[in-house]
């Protein structure tokens, strides 16, 4: 019921972002084209981009709360993964185009820019309706643990820091009479989305190649093993990965020799039970091995069998 609940609530917020960078869109490609502002323009590329983005991550949430099926044994988690990926590459692609506009612009002459009240206007809006929309997306990819909604949250907050940048140029040239500061904070803008680009690959591309869980997630599987000491001998080939939201946990359990199967089965039941409580959307996978003996909890507990 809870994943229902929670792709529900994935679906709503992709469409909801949808809804919102196609507004935007408009909105900065008209006040671009009629100002003739090429950081409103580049803006509005941005946003173009974070439309493209925030379909992409609507298609994919869609896709992902698919259950496992004949082809896809481990369900469709990583569509997300590459969902995320793709977003990341348009960015960079928008990111390099802008640059060129602008360079080329610096070489070719920058005219006056007019209507730079209106352009100041629509950047102010997009920045605080981008950073609604982020944090709505943000707070959602938490409570879902979603690499798609976490992407398209990432290029929002980044259009946010964008569009303040663009209205900062956009006084100054106010204040300035400088047509020229245009194209160079555009550059600035694109470098901004550059480093957004490369940390959106980072934690969406990564995943796709079976990266470990961050060193804090592996740290409670570990003190959940911990609290099951009394019960085990020992454990190892601990091994961890993350496909979309899914996390996939493996490892072996040595456990005394004279533990019965109905006994082992059921602690290794216990302990998925308990990362899974602490790690929600985790399966657990626990090999039990029998200890070979000579240790001294199997001479203490089962000096017979030792023997």
């Amino acid at each position: 019921m809870v994943s229902k609940e929670h792709d529900a609530m994935k679906r709503r917020a992709a469409r909801f972002s949808v809804l919102s960078n196609s507004l935007l869109v408009v909105a900065k490609l008209v006040v671009g084209l009629v100002s003739g502002s090429v950081s409103v323009l580049s803006e509005a590329i941005h946003s173009g981009i974070d439309l493209i983005a925030a379909v992409i991550a609507w298609y994919s949430v869609r896709e992902s709360g698919k259950p496992a099926d004949e082809d896809h044994h481990y369900g469709h988690g990583k569509i997300e993964n590459v969902a995320g990926t793709i977003e990341a590459l348009l960015i960079f692609g928008a990111a390099f185009y802008i640059i060129y506009e602008a360079v080329h612009k610096l070489k070719t002459g920058v005219v006056a820019i007019e209507n730079l009240g209106l352009g100041a206007a629509v950047m102010a809006v997009s920045a605080i309706a981008n950073y609604l929309v982020s944090r709505h997306l943000l707070n959602v990819a938490a409570a879902t643990d979603s690499v798609a909604l976490e992407a398209d949250a990432m290029h929002l907050r980044t259009d946010v820091y964008t569009s303040a940048g663009v209205l900062a140029g956009l006084i100054l040239i106010k204040l300035t009479g400088i047509a020229l500061l245009d194209p160079i904070v555009a550059i600035l803008v694109a470098l901004m989305i550059i480093k957004a680009a490369w940390d959106l690959t980072k934690s969406a591309f990564f995943h796709i190649l079976d990266v470990k869980l961050p060193e804090d997630e592996e740290a409670i599987i570990h003190d959940v093993l911990q609290n099951h000491r009394e019960h085990i001998i020992e454990y190892h080939k601990l091994r961890t990965r993350k496909s979309g939201h899914i996390r996939h946990i493996d490892m072996h359990l040595v456990v005394p020799k004279q533990m019965t199967v109905e006994s082992g089965h059921a602690l290794s039941h216990e302990i998925s039970e308990d990362i899974e409580r602490n790690l929600p959307y985790s399966h657990v996978l626990v090999h039990i091995e029998p200890c070979p003996g000579g240790c001294e909890r199997c001479t203490v507990e089962c000096p017979k069998v030792s023997k």
